[in-house]
């Protein structure tokens, strides 16, 4: 797989593809509502992407910036395998990938400068920590964590933070979680946690990751996840990330969609059991109004963006 994720203008992501899966979505654009697709790291990197724009009965314009506004370039293709071609060769990082088509510098204009935060540092202390917190959880985007920024501290009649700071700000914290993260050696709790999730979908247990901001929304919301052949389910909440990420363990939501208690306990000790083979610890007494907490827990998830 591909360390990418690709966006399209119908609002679909896609992680880690492979090279097939790439050239199939750039074959796709062209319609109405469908035209380009953004291609960013894993992690994702301030001003380093590439994107692509085509219409039916048109060439493709192939963009790509590294680093800055002044490294910022563009190509025409004729094909779709000269597009994903190129772009295989720009995820993988591969010598020279970009020499099969002829760019040219675009010209974004000057760079306007970000004046400093005017915050007390109170206020600039609270506004970094909480940023910091939805980092360690690991789900939030770069762009998601600028929207916090930007309105962690508006009132009724003040709004402190421009978007510019708060973009400015976000890529700050963001490259330094970037900077910790390569220093993490193998698997991690929360990629255990990933691994358990997938092995209970592939069972008919609908597994969701930080999904709904609460017990209850998510409780009402996970049926719709499910295909056809779902038994249940098990879930957890943005609140129950930030307690995994603050060092309280990890509190799982889990039930049967015929609704008995038979079930519901039934999925827990799945839940269970695939927590325990990839070497996560749980306190669950099997009573199936409890929640199953995974603890303890070490909350390192690599960022994807």
């Amino acid at each position: 797989m591909l360390e990418i994720t690709v966006e399209t203008e119908n609002w679909e992501r896609h992680v880690r593809v492979s090279a097939d899966e790439l050239e199939g979505l750039v074959r796709r654009i062209g319609g109405e509502g469908d035209r380009f697709l953004i291609v960013q790291r894993i992690p994702d990197l301030p001003d380093d992407f590439a994107q692509v724009w085509h219409q039916v009965g048109g060439a493709y314009t192939v963009e790509h910036r590294d680093g800055s506004a002044d490294r910022h370039f563009q190509a025409p293709a004729d094909t779709a395998e000269a597009v994903s071609a190129a772009l295989t060769g720009w995820a993988r990082r591969k010598a020279r990938w970009d020499e099969d088509l002829t760019w040219s510098r675009l010209d974004m204009g000057p760079v306007k400068e970000v004046p400093p935060l005017d915050l007390d540092d109170d206020e600039r202390g609270e506004l970094e920590q909480r940023v910091r917190e939805v980092l360690a959880g690991g789900y939030a985007t770069r762009a998601e964590l600028a929207e916090l920024a930007e309105d962690y501290l508006v009132t009724a009649d003040r709004r402190p933070v421009s978007h510019e700071q708060a973009v400015a700000l976000a890529n700050r914290l963001w490259l330094e979680r970037v900077a910790e993260q390569a220093t993490w050696e193998g698997e991690t709790d929360p990629e255990r946690l990933t691994r358990a999730f997938t092995a209970l979908q592939a069972t008919g247990v609908t597994a969701r990751e930080d999904f709904s901001c609460c017990r209850n929304c998510g409780e009402s919301e996970i049926g719709a996840e499910g295909g056809p052949d779902a038994r249940g389910y098990v879930f957890f909440h943005s609140q129950s990330t930030d307690s995994a990420a603050s060092g309280h363990g990890l509190p799982l939501y889990y039930g049967g969609f015929d609704g008995s208690s038979e079930t519901t306990a039934a999925i827990g000790a799945e839940v269970v059991a695939a927590l325990e083979a990839v070497g996560l610890p749980t306190e669950w007494d099997g009573d199936p109004g409890r929640a199953i907490t995974v603890t303890p827990l070490d909350w390192r998830r690599r960022l994807v963006g």
